[in-house]
């Protein structure tokens, strides 16, 4: 079996690592939608879909924060896209073609 092939201590070893680097971070952009039922929120920055919602925006803030605290400790560092962070996020708006 391949899980007995992997000794304990190298699993140890890489979880440490993982939860090290993800302890130094200390925040990650978020957007929070108001649509007319409630709030809607996901973060930039991660592999996947995590979202969050709720009736107000503090719920939908609450709501995403556990979403991402479970995305990260299921995948780990797979969980961001990459090693360069959103430094800044924008939102703009454009006119369609008729």
């Amino acid at each position: 079996m391949l899980l007995s092939k992997i000794s304990e201590d190298s699993i140890s070893r890489k979880f440490h690592k993982i939860y090290a680097k993800i302890r130094t971070m200390d925040s990650l952009k978020l957007v929070i939608e108001r649509h007319t039922d409630g709030f809607v929120s996901y973060p930039l920055g991660l592999k996947g879909v995590v979202v969050g919602q709720g009736d107000t925006y503090e719920e939908a803030l609450a709501d995403v924060r556990s979403a991402i605290n479970f995305h990260i400790e299921t995948f780990g560092m797979d969980a961001f896209a990459s090693d360069s962070p959103v430094l800044e996020a924008f939102i703009a708006e454009t006119q369609l073609a008729a």
